[in-house]
């Protein structure tokens, strides 16, 4: 008689395609017949900023020494044609993020924040409300597609202009607002019915085309006597072409937003299959720009999971000019945290998981229109918080930056880093670490 003893014991093993996850979504689907909707950004892992490193200075190069020193951060925006560029104190920036997806104390926590360390915010969807403009010294007016609260008097206000054509978490989609979110101040500042759905247009209703978007830069220079920089964003897809047309089309600066960017909501297929990392997307919008020589004369702001002074310092030494966050400045605010672990769990997930933001029962009172949920959020405090982070990160890049020898932010280079990854050296355009070799480049 046989030993069972002598049997191997094998575990169970799940399927690498079908994994527990997605035979849940195809039940899912099965059941509802709808497609899942979230907020937040891609939840796969994906090439980024920590697949790189940076070259600190030793015999071959001379690095500054931090306490006198000096390591410039500043930049200066929108040269190429506005009459009032907007100069910021750090590169790091506050993308768009809509009041309606965010809750009024949440604006003007992050204006109160980016304006404590001389940077800019912006408006997102929906228009500029009195909170927001009255605390950000420096405002970026997103024209969206939607046209959602557009007032030219709003316009003239604004710093800076940013015209939306794309968003990486979801390139080629339009925005997303449940009618819970849709409060009596929304609609109106929306001109929508309230507690109804809205779906945003997926591309501007007066344009086909690169020739139609020169035009609307032009109605918007008009408008605003040519004082205010103007931006163009777009979600990293083909950023080659689509960064090169924006600036045939007159832009100021380009914004590139990586599909690692968040987003109040969307399809869940939209995040994660649509669009590329914002790792893969700088070179060769860098390369667009040096083809048409007017790299650092037309500006480029990356976005797309941005997290601390090193993504900053990366960023810059691949081309760009200033970044900007979203997911990390609502982190910065409060959300999502561990001392409302409690109140995420009665919401079915858990401090650090949760992107129901469509939802809008964030106990945090930030991704919400519920007032006694918003008023949990002291503008006041949590812009302090927001302040200290940018701080931080703003320091944490001069400290590569003087390590690598440079005197400003913007003096570092592809020549700084090499990458861990082939994927990632071939993403980046620089060395794989240990090597000369770049993967793609001519005689590889």
């Amino acid at each position: 008689m046989s030993d069972n003893k002598s049997i191997p014991q094998t575990q169970p093993r799940f399927s690498a395609t079908f994994d527990p996850y997605t035979m849940s979504e195809i039940r899912r689907a099965a059941a509802t017949g709808i497609y899942d909707i979230r907020g937040g950004g891609a939840k796969r892992k994906l090439p980024h900023f920590d697949d790189l490193l940076f070259l600190g200075a030793s015999v071959s190069r001379y690095p500054l020494e931090g306490y006198r020193e000096k390591c410039g951060t500043d930049v200066v925006l929108g040269t190429r044609f506005a009459k009032k560029p907007i100069h910021l104190k750090t590169p790091v920036t506050i993308a768009g993020m809509s009041f309606g997806a965010l809750s009024a104390q949440a604006k003007e926590a992050l204006g109160r924040g980016a304006s404590q360390v001389g940077t800019s915010t912006t408006t997102g969807d929906g228009g500029m409300t009195p909170e927001e403009r009255g605390q950000s010294k420096i405002l970026v007016y997103q024209y969206l597609p939607s046209r959602y609260g557009m007032n030219p008097n709003d316009l003239r206000r604004a710093d800076a202009i940013e015209v939306v054509v794309g968003q990486g978490a979801k390139p080629g989609g339009g925005g997303m607002l449940l009618g819970q979110k849709i409060s009596p101040r929304v609609a109106k500042m929306r001109c929508l019915p309230e507690g109804i759905d809205q779906r945003s247009a997926c591309r501007h209703p007066d344009w086909t085309g690169p020739d139609d978007l020169e035009i609307k830069i032009q109605e918007l220079r008009e408008i605003t006597d040519w004082e205010k920089p103007i931006y163009v964003k777009v979600g990293a897809t083909r950023p080659y072409f689509d960064v090169a047309l924006a600036v045939k089309a007159g832009a100021d600066v380009v914004v590139l937003d990586g599909m690692q960017g968040g987003t109040a909501a969307t399809q869940e297929v939209f995040i994660e299959h649509v669009g590329i990392p914002i790792l893969a997307a700088i070179r060769p919008a860098v390369q667009a720009l040096q083809d048409l020589g007017l790299h650092r004369k037309v500006q480029l702001i990356v976005s797309g999971g941005i997290r601390n002074g090193a993504d900053v310092a990366k960023a810059l030494a691949l081309g760009a000019d200033a970044v900007a966050i979203g997911t990390a400045a609502l982190i910065a605010l409060g959300d999502n945290d561990p001392h409302l672990e409690e109140e995420y769990r009665k919401l079915g997930t858990t401090a650090g998981a949760y992107d129901d933001w469509h939802e809008g029962r964030d106990p945090a009172g930030i991704t919400t229109q519920d007032p006694e949920l918003s008023k949990r959020l002291d503008p006041v405090k949590a812009g302090r918080r927001l302040a200290n982070y940018l701080s931080v990160m703003t320091m944490e890049a001069q400290v590569i930056a003087r390590a690598c020898g440079k005197s400003h932010l913007l003096n570092l280079e592809p020549e700084d880093l090499v990458a861990l990854t082939v994927e990632a050296a071939a993403m980046a355009r620089v060395p794989l670490a240990g090597t000369s070799w770049v993967p793609g480049q001519q005689g590889y």
